[in-house]
């Protein structure tokens, strides 16, 4: 869906970072029914402007959302001491460290932009239901995308801070100011409920010239993890299940073409967002100078290795120049994210997904740190630094195999959790001997699982969510060791939580009305 130039004025206000007017002024007041939502195009633009805000660098751009689901965990980690990374990832968070923003990434800002998703999606669903000035299609498909996107950032929500404000009607901002916190069990009721009412209307696929856009599918993974996390799992092996045997999706031969640049829309992907190149700064229409990451993708930068590190022997560093040059690449990334020294050492050396993974060697020349090569992109020509077209994945079919393969277990023991783990294991192994796993019992499938997730999934977004409701965060990195951090050392219990940043406390006292503790930050 290639849709980020078209944008109405409104939800640029919406969407906008950093503009107080926004947080002074009621849109209702701004733009009325009778001059806005007058037409289909109007409704469906609404949603490109929701969209939106998910490519911001706080949530699905750059890296932001990987701070949280990633960072500190035993995957990938910093290839040197970074600020604006480094309080999440090394355990030192705090509550003023929270509202410390560099480069639109922030725990505050990813607060503020999960919330811009829920408050543009209610004021949608509000001024399009029962609206005679757009046909009754249009009214059904945009209610039923505004309650995905909705479900998609509570679903976000509750995963980082667990109980949170929660609503669903087009409250003004001073009605919102002073919601307090409510129990997440009640907020994922009504999540589960948003997701099964967009599963209902969602296509399963889209038109080539709309693909970006959530399928049925996408709500469908949501609310199976969501059961999974419950441990309802009878309820997640069917929501899985459902997805396998009903979907457009299949899994492809090889690992390495799911990553294909050149094939980003591939059958095993079940959705990502799709950015384009040279377009920067549209989010913050207040400052028309101020350049962000628009609709260029910023991530690839983030994994790609950067030429001042490399290769471990500097003499050459000249000679890995030339070398690049002449294939059209350069290593002039950041290098931010790399490898974590725990993952490198344990992937498996016979798994053939580790080339996608661990690149210790590129062109001849030894590097001194191992980058995930399945994220670069290297070519200067289509994906000059910061400023790449790459669609961002969210999520894909191996990892609702996965889960299939969990839920089972966990019901009725491995014996029919096997069929569900081995089309991804064969796809990873040269042979059987080496992907073959029978003769398990019930715990160590559950610890296959916990490895496989670790290879298949990596650096996707899932780690760190995956540790914590298996209830092992704190005893995997306690055992890490990093290059330059030291999570073992500083992490603590309560940081399965994230705090609510000082900022949005000071505004609002009521979000320490049902805990103090700021989930145990004070």
């Amino acid at each position: 869906m290639k849709t980020k130039n078209i944008y109405l004025y409104v939800f640029l206000i919406f969407s906008c970072i950093g503009c107080e007017k926004f947080l002074e002024e009621d849109p209702r007041a701004i733009v009325a029914p009778e001059t806005f939502f007058a037409s289909d195009n109007d409704a469906r633009q609404a949603i490109q402007g929701t969209y939106a805000i998910l490519k911001n660098n706080s949530i699905y751009g750059q890296v932001g959302l990987d701070h949280f689901y990633d960072n500190g965990a035993d995957i990938i980690e910093p290839n040197r001491s970074a600020n604006f990374v480094q309080p999440i990832g090394n355990y030192t968070l705090d509550e003023a460290l929270a509202d410390v923003s560099v480069q639109k990434m922030s725990v505050s800002d990813t607060w503020k932009d999960l919330y811009r998703v829920v408050f543009n999606s209610n004021f949608i669903i509000d001024r399009v239901t029962d609206n005679e000035s757009i046909t009754e299609d249009v009214r059904t498909e945009v209610i039923a995308e505004s309650r995905f996107l909705r479900a998609l950032a509570y679903w976000h929500i509750t995963n980082l801070w667990g109980n949170a404000p929660y609503y669903t009607e087009a409250l003004t901002l001073d009605e919102v100011r002073v919601l307090g916190r409510t129990d997440e069990a009640i907020i994922l009721d009504g999540v589960i409920a948003d997701l099964q009412s967009a599963q209902s209307i969602l296509p399963s696929s889209y038109p080539n010239d709309q693909r970006g856009r959530a399928t049925k599918w996408a709500a469908a993974i949501i609310e199976a993890k969501i059961y999974m996390k419950q441990q309802n799992w009878q309820a997640g092996l069917t929501k899985s299940l459902e997805i396998i045997n009903q979907s457009p999706h299949t899994l492809l031969p090889t690992y390495e073409e799911v990553f294909d640049p050149m094939n980003e829309y591939n059958a095993e992907i079940i959705w990502s967002l799709d950015f384009a190149r040279d377009i920067t700064g549209q989010f913050d229409p207040a400052f028309p100078g101020r350049s962000f990451a628009g609709n260029s993708n910023w991530r690839p930068s983030m994994f790609n290795p950067r030429l001042r590190d490399e290769p471990a022997n500097s003499d050459e560093r000249s000679a890995l120049g030339d070398a690049l040059a002449a294939r059209g690449e350069a290593f002039n990334g950041t290098g931010l994210q790399v490898a974590a020294k725990d993952f490198a050492e344990k992937f498996p050396l016979n798994d053939l997904r580790r080339p996608l993974n661990i690149v210790d060697n590129y062109l001849g020349f030894e590097l001194n740190f191992p980058y995930m090569a399945k994220f670069w992109n290297l070519d200067l020509a289509t994906s000059p630094r910061f400023n790449h077209e790459d669609n961002r994945m969210v999520f894909r079919l191996a990892d609702v195999y996965l889960m299939a393969a969990e839920c089972e277990n966990e019901l009725n023991g491995p014996g029919g959790a096997f069929q569900y783990l081995n089309p991804i294991r064969q796809r990873a192994y040269a042979t059987q001997a080496e992907w073959d796993l029978t003769g398990l019992d019930q715990q160590g499938f559950r610890e296959a699982i916990y490895d496989e997730r670790k290879w298949e999934l990596a650096a996707e977004a899932h780690r760190r969510y995956d540790l914590i409701r298996w209830g092992i965060l704190l005893d995997v990195v306690q055992n890490l060791e990093y290059r330059f951090w030291e999570p073992n050392v500083n992490i603590r219990p309560w940081h399965v939580l994230l705090p609510i940043p000082l900022q949005e406390l000071e505004q609002n006292p009521a979000l320490l009305e049902s805990d103090p503790t700021n989930n145990g930050y004070r």
